[in-house]
């Protein structure tokens, strides 16, 4: 399976360095030198990593054949795929990939089914769980434990504790 691991947002300098938008939790694994990327589309790749720093809280990444601004601009939008099969093992029991969190049925703490969770939002911060209600469109919660207490991979389904209006909005 492939795993969503950064997306290239714009070109950095002249020498074709590109800034990344980072979508995984380990960036020093998926971004070290020498690391093989696959791209969406996939005609943009692989791409190969020579160098990798943070600059202003920015991952800043330097691509094989990527020599100067104009290839590294023509790479904007870009996302960044790896196998999960060269994932790291996930240490922590409150760790989860996108893709395990993608189709688990949402229901409240008291017992009111929401809908299923359709896609993992990385803005700064924590993580975004988006539910598709059927009825009443999207809902956003953060994926923190005070929101989301239960996450049952087992039973495909993940338990809400909303605040009061969050599920108004």
């Amino acid at each position: 399976m492939q795993l969503v691991v950064g997306r290239i947002v714009k070109a950095h300098g002249i020498a074709g360095e590109v800034a990344v938008e980072v979508r995984t939790d380990d960036p020093e694994h998926r971004f070290a030198p020498g690391s093989s990327l696959d791209t969406d589309p996939s005609e943009r790749g692989p791409l190969v990593v020579v160098r990798s720093r943070w600059h202003s809280g920015r991952l800043l990444v330097t691509l094989r054949d990527v020599t100067d601004r104009n290839l590294a601009e023509a790479l904007r939008g870009t996302v960044l795929v790896a196998d999960s099969q060269s994932s790291l093992a996930v240490d922590d029991a409150d760790d989860y990939w996108d893709h395990d969190l993608v189709g688990l049925r949402a229901h409240t703490v008291a017992g009111l089914e929401l809908g299923d969770v359709c896609d993992v939002l990385h803005p700064p911060g924590p993580p975004v769980l988006v539910i598709a209600r059927p009825e009443a469109g999207e809902v956003l919660v953060p994926f923190v434990r005070e929101l989301v207490p239960t996450v049952d991979l087992v039973a495909r389904r993940v338990l809400i504790d909303p605040p009061e209006g969050l599920l108004d909005l």
